[in-house]
């Protein structure tokens, strides 16, 4: 290894103002080399766990719930502004649901009492309406934003919206 000094104007020792070269000897790269080795091996290997657990869990969630439509029943989907919408999921993805076969329940109040006694609950009816007739005249598909849904379930056959579904079906067939 050859390091000079060289004096400057001043009488004081400078160093060279390029880098000095160190040769490099067997020891020197086991020691140092290995180490760095190992520890970018190490970093790559958890890098990778991570990557692939964070996908596994991405495709496991999306997965599940895609996998969970029973696609021959009706599914009640509830939005993040307090609207229900009842209806076939006919496609399921990262961005959107399709639905089709579209109801919704819709309240209607009277205006005046039958009689004096009578509570706010009794002056309200709830019932089922068919998407289309709206003034809109909105086609019987819904793109709903994922983001939009806070939930759904699969509904039974058995239960008072399938059963009622049914019934405005048949009274059409008729």
């Amino acid at each position: 290894m050859d390091v000079r000094r060289q004096a400057n104007d001043n009488g004081m020792a400078e160093m060279p103002m390029h880098p000095v070269r160190r040769e490099a000897s067997a020891g020197n790269m086991s020691m140092g080399g290995g180490a760095l080795g190992k520890i970018l091996a190490l970093l790559l290997i958890v890098a990778s766990v991570a990557i692939i657990g964070w996908l596994g869990q991405k495709g496991f969630a999306s997965m599940t719930a895609d996998s969970a439509v029973k696609s021959k029943e009706y599914q009640a989907v509830f939005l993040t502004n307090g609207q229900v919408y009842f209806g076939k999921f006919s496609k399921v993805n990262s961005s959107y649901v399709e639905l089709t076969d579209i109801f919704y329940l819709q309240v209607q109040q009277t205006v005046q009492p039958t009689t004096s006694s009578s509570s706010s609950d009794n002056n309200q009816q709830v019932s089922l309406a068919k998407l289309g007739g709206e003034l809109h005249g909105p086609e019987d598909e819904m793109f709903i934003s994922r983001s939009q849904v806070l939930f759904w379930e699969n509904l039974k056959d058995t239960g008072k919206v399938v059963k009622a579904i049914k019934d405005y079906k048949a009274q059409g067939s008729k």
